[in-house]
């Protein structure tokens, strides 16, 4: 591989993952801002909402099972994405790296870089989804003690969660909107607070659900439990931060290893121009690299695995 060809792909990387950081920032940056202005604003209905980009295709995904179960993982990560909009960028991404890799590397590892796009868009999703329910895990505390004044001053249940949804920045506001936006419509507290449990499943969550549910059914108070609660939240948020900054070597031995084994195979182009091509081009050097492949996944999977401590 040539200098020419290792500049070419280095920046096409760096290029594709300044694109969609700044989507990111750009969509979030926009949502906040229409947040604001929503608001700040008394008079007037809200401004129509723009159109969004592949409005047949995501209409197509949602009347399918597997669509309707992307738009329910897209709708748990509060990423501004439609299913449409997804499946559209992720096929446009694995189709370009298909091209460069098959230009930089050899054809043989055009669908292997398809393959591993497509599992990265996915996985990205089920860390944006893990990432949102660590920051509503952290912010359950505070949604405890909010739970527990308003109870105290004698407010109903429905009138604490509509205020903690209000309080509460993101995502814990956004979500206890949800719930106040059923419980608006005639759903009970016990569907509401259970499809709130089901989109953000966590330990912690269900203890503070099944308290208020059972305590909403009973017709007692639940200021005693909700303090308790609240002090069991704090601590168990510390031992969480503990764990994770335990751990946090391991975690990064798993994403290093993988790395090692692609910066040794680049190497090895770049010592040897062509050894890549020529490795490829036969059988049964395909089947070496897709097996080198299966077991640098396979020893992430089992890392990522045993490090995993449920607190």
């Amino acid at each position: 591989m040539t200098d020419v060809a290792l500049l070419t792909l280095g920046g096409t990387v760096l290029c594709g993952a300044l694109a969609v950081a700044g989507v990111q920032l750009y969509a979030s940056g926009r949502a906040q801002r229409q947040a604001l202005v929503d608001r700040l604003s008394d008079t007037g209905p809200a401004p129509a909402a723009p159109a969004r980009r592949f409005a047949g295709l995501d209409r197509w995904l949602r009347g399918t099972g597997p669509g309707r179960r992307l738009a329910r993982r897209l709708a748990a990560t509060g990423l501004d994405l439609t299913p449409g909009e997804f499946v559209a960028y992720t096929a446009l991404a694995a189709a370009g790296l298909w091209l460069v890799a098959a230009a930089a590397l050899a054809a043989f590892f055009g669908p292997i870089a398809a393959v591993v796009t497509v599992w990265s868009a996915f996985a990205y999703l089920n860390w944006q989804r893990q990432k949102r329910i660590e920051r509503f895990i952290n912010q359950l505390p505070e949604l405890s003690r909010i739970l527990a004044n308003a109870t105290q001053a004698g407010l109903a249940l429905r009138t604490a969660l509509g205020m903690a949804a209000d309080e509460m920045e993101a995502p814990a506001g956004e979500e206890l909107a949800k719930v106040a936006a059923k419980l608006a419509v005639g759903h009970s507290v016990d569907d509401a607070l259970g499809e709130l449990a089901e989109r953000l499943p966590s330990r912690e969550l269900v203890v503070l659900v099944t308290t208020l549910v059972l305590s909403n059914r009973a017709g007692g108070t639940v200021v005693s439990s909700l303090r308790n609660l609240t002090q069991t939240l704090e601590e168990r948020k510390e031992t969480r931060r503990e764990v994770r900054t335990q751990l946090s070597q391991v975690t990064v031995t798993a994403y290093v290893v993988p790395l090692m084994g692609v910066g040794t195979l680049l190497l090895m182009d770049k010592i040897a121009p062509g050894s890549i091509e020529r490795m490829t081009s036969d059988f049964w050097g395909q089947a070496a690299v897709v097996v080198a492949f299966a077991l640098y996944g396979l020893g992430f999977f089992l890392i990522r695995r045993l490090s995993k401590i449920d607190v």
